[in-house]
């Protein structure tokens, strides 16, 4: 036991004391090296965000400033509630963000599945580069390219109906057909990069998965139920979790320069960022803050929400 004792003192004594951080000369100058940018992010996210906080709950003026300007209390708040466009914006939002929620991701899906099938290598990778080419375009290069075919003087749409015969029509006063134009053009933009995503999982299952499939006399369309659609799952449902935020938001370059603010579709194209956007307009930087404040909060709870969802249905797949 003595022994022992020994052994274990020696032991101990050999353990070299850590060092602490800010005595470590080499780890104070790497700490030097996060000051600028420490000091970036206070001056551009945390003291921003500390105003949008405030400034929803007093009555902005441009010369006091928002720290400076007196407290009103809620009356920014009454004007989003009392406004009849509400219903309209809310219902557009929602319906929007829930269809988008879930035809991207299974658009994704199908063609990740098809792509995986690819087995020439040179025809993989030039599609994958055609499709994932939209992604890098700016919205407002897709907002043309949408224009000219949907221009009711020049758009290659009439073009084709006058060839055949047909009389023009102007798309920009028809209400019924732009959600589908609208899906069109988010499906097309996001299915490069998000058939990428689940197209890397597919690339790490294990082939003798497939292997073992195809001895047991599986067809392809069972390899793919029992195999490959069980490995996507997992990712399905992370994009479930950070896509709620979108029923209650949206992509406001989609909804604002698609249909170019054309009053006459507001009814089936106004949604809470583009409502939003026209109150700053306006000069209401306070309502406006106060529509991002509520905002904020609803995407926080809907994220909560449904990760609270997807872990009691499938632990193993939730967030947090």
């Amino acid at each position: 036991m003595a022994q022992l004792g020994k052994l274990q003192k020696s032991k101990t004594s050999v353990v070299p004391k850590r060092k602490s951080i800010l005595k470590d000369f080499s780890s104070r100058e790497l700490l030097l090296l996060c000051i600028p940018g420490l000091i970036g992010q206070i001056l551009f996210y945390y003291i921003p965000t500390g105003a949008s906080i405030v400034m929803p709950f007093k009555d902005y003026d441009y010369k006091l400033g928002v720290w400076g300007s007196p407290w009103i209390g809620l009356k920014n708040f009454t004007w989003i509630f009392k406004s009849i466009s509400l219903g309209r914006v809310m219902r557009n939002t929602v319906m929007y963000g829930f269809w988008f929620l879930f035809v991207g991701p299974i658009c994704n899906i199908i063609i990740a599945l098809l792509l995986f099938d690819v087995k020439k290598r040179s025809a993989l990778k030039l599609y994958q580069t055609v499709m994932c080419f939209p992604n890098f375009m700016s919205m407002v290069v897709i907002s043309f390219i949408t224009y000219a075919i949907l221009s009711p003087r020049f758009g290659v749409l009439n073009d084709i109906r006058s060839f055949l015969g047909m009389s023009p029509i102007d798309v920009y006063t028809i209400l019924p057909i732009w959600p589908l134009i609208l899906t069109i053009v988010n499906v097309w933009l996001g299915i490069g990069m998000g058939s990428m995503l689940y197209f890397a999982a597919l690339m790490g299952i294990d082939s003798t998965l497939y292997e073992a499939a195809q001895i047991d006399g599986a067809s392809h369309w069972q390899q793919t139920r029992y195999i490959s659609i069980p490995h996507l799952v997992p990712i399905f449902c992370l994009m479930l979790i950070l896509g709620s935020p979108g029923l209650i938001g949206g992509s406001f370059d989609l909804f604002y320069l698609i249909p170019r603010d054309v009053q006459t579709l507001y009814p089936v194209t106004d949604i809470l960022p583009t409502y939003l956007f026209r109150a700053l307009k306006e000069g209401s930087y306070a309502k406006g803050a106060a529509v991002g404040f509520l905002q904020s909060i609803c995407s926080t709870i809907l994220i909560l929400s449904s990760n609270f969802v997807v872990r009691k249905v499938s632990p193993e797949n939730s967030l947090f």
